[in-house]
């Protein structure tokens, strides 16, 4: 029934306060709401056209153009300002809202930038941006095949084609929030299946526990026994070599120390592709070493995973297939876009649902009529799910993995192309010969050059990589990573992972060093 809005509304048994809900109410329904979009499908379809002209506009052309900055740099209270912040309680006009996009846009470090060195993540493939778009516009959840009938499938089949790359015929697996949280889940499914009781009784049920990784792992590890309740001096860490790859004589040693000391030994997490020095542990004999004592083995190769879709360089995973679980990021090297986060199970017990599942009758009624083992949502802690496969899919379906392949290749030779160039300049200094693209090296300013003696070189020299941060960070002609490393002082990390990237940027990315040291 439509309201008549001239009607008046009689006020005799009505206190104000009432009356005035009831009268907003009333007109709300038969109304267009001030400055929305609300029921105005033609103008909701301008706005988008609009934003969609922007963002290729101002993020994919301009932010994949080497002549355009990386970042335009703001002081915070400054940025605060330029961006208007505020909330406020009347709604803006469109053409405010596209300014506002325009402006989050400009003052945004673009991550696809060809001289975006900064992260494990770079790049933009408008494959998986097309299939993100596509994510975002359906806005529905993984955990049912009633709501996500195409996205429960599809993701199965990317999961199946990951563990392929693996060695695995068969198992089980799921999209998570981050390689942080696949870890974290695959800590909570080896200490589960070793301790079912632990999921209804918790701690109660559980002896001293220890787990293992060495001390180049990523830092999800400690946070992730801290979150389970096991406590971060659960964890064990391992001493790793030279190169930054775990000592599996050292792994030996711990869990015997550990059992002495009365702990319950349970898990090794290796790591394929270190976070600093790009390090692959040697898979082959923690595996002996985990069969050896009946330990789940985790590798972390939320980083290095994609390497095993090349056939050149897959070695640097062997024995990959002998583990437990596997973290996998495609984000990373293969630019799928944030996020794309695999955890791969070679267990076919349905492990996942058995430890992770809590049976919602109003979720997951078990008289549907489809099957039901199609509904994964309970495999996870998680109640809603973002899509996360399609943007992969889809760029497999376009690359073929003979195309991602190539992806990888071609990143690892213009390391190795970095690396001879570095070789031929004064003032760099490489940390060591990498064997993955994380090309790790000094810079040496005028300055310092031939005065390694010098009782202050090390203090001296880790104030540098600083000061080039925030100059080329405040020039915003590019951004590459430093950090200190046990006893070395702060030096570059540079990442060579945007696909995009040629010679020219390696060359620019020396030349830039160079012209913004030269002072030094």
């Amino acid at each position: 029934m439509r309201v008549n809005k001239e009607a008046k509304v009689s006020t005799a048994a009505i206190p104000d306060p009432i009356l005035l809900q009831t009268g907003d109410f009333l007109l709300m329904a038969d109304s267009q709401p001030f400055l929305s979009l609300d029921g105005d499908p033609v103008a909701a379809e301008a706005l988008l056209q609009d934003v969609f002209g922007i963002v290729v506009d101002e993020v994919i052309r301009k932010g994949t153009s080497a002549s355009e900055k990386v970042c335009e740099w703001k002081e915070p209270e400054e940025l605060k300002q330029l961006l208007d912040l505020e909330l406020r309680h009347e709604g803006e006009s469109q053409e405010q809202i596209l300014e506002h996009c325009r402006a989050v846009i400009r003052y945004s470090v673009k991550t696809c930038h060809p001289r975006f060195f900064n992260q494990l993540f770079s790049g933009l493939d408008p494959h998986a941006l097309a299939g993100r778009i596509v994510t975002e516009s359906l806005n529905t959840s993984q955990y049912t095949y009633e709501i996500a009938p195409v996205f429960v499938l599809m993701e199965e089949e990317v999961l199946k084609k990951l563990r392929a790359l693996v060695g695995w015929s068969s198992g089980d697996g799921v999209f998570c929030p981050g390689g942080s949280i696949s870890n974290m889940y695959a800590v909570n499914l080896a200490r589960y299946q070793r301790y079912p009781d632990c999921k209804q009784r918790g701690l109660r049920a559980l002896p001293p526990l220890a787990l293992f990784t060495s001390k180049e792992c990523h830092y999800s590890i400690k946070k992730g026994a801290a979150f389970l309740g096991l406590g971060t001096d659960s964890v064990r860490v391992v001493e790793a070599d030279e190169r930054g790859k775990m000592i599996p004589e050292d792994l030996e040693r711990q869990i015997s120390l550990a059992k002495a000391e009365g702990a319950v030994p349970f898990l090794v997490s290796a790591t394929s592709g270190t976070t600093v020095l790009g390090a692959f542990d040697p898979l082959e004999a923690i595996a002996d070493v985990c069969q050896h004592h009946g330990l789940w083995l985790h590798v972390d190769a939320a980083w290095g995973g994609s390497v095993l879709l090349s056939q050149t360089h897959r070695h640097l995973l062997a024995g990959i297939q002998r583990a437990d679980s596997v973290a996998w990021n495609p984000h990373k090297l293969l630019s799928t876009g944030l996020q794309c986060s695999a955890l791969l199970l070679r267990d076919t017990s349905n492990l996942l649902k058995r430890c992770h599942g809590s049976q919602a009758s109003y979720l997951f009624q078990q008289d549907k009529f489809y099957d039901v083992a199609l509904d994964t949502g309970d495999k996870v802690v998680q109640c809603g799910r973002r899509v996360d496969c399609l943007k992969l899919w889809l760029m497999w379906k376009a690359q073929g993995g003979q195309g991602l392949q190539r992806r990888v290749d071609q990143a690892f030779a213009l390391a190795r192309y970095l690396v001879e160039e570095l070789k031929k300049r004064e003032g760099f200094e490489l940390v060591m010969e990498p064997e993955f693209v994380n090309v790790c090296f000094w810079f040496v300013p005028p300055s310092l050059r031939g005065k390694k003696e010098s009782p202050d070189y090390s203090e001296r020299l880790s104030k540098v990589a600083p000061i080039l941060k925030e100059r080329m960070v405040r020039k915003g002609s590019m951004m590459i990573g430093y950090q200190p490393h046990g006893t070395r002082s702060n030096f570059f990390r540079m990442v060579v992972a945007n696909p995009a990237l040629t010679r020219a940027d390696m060359d620019f990315l020396l030349n830039e060093l160079e012209r913004l040291g030269q002072d030094l």
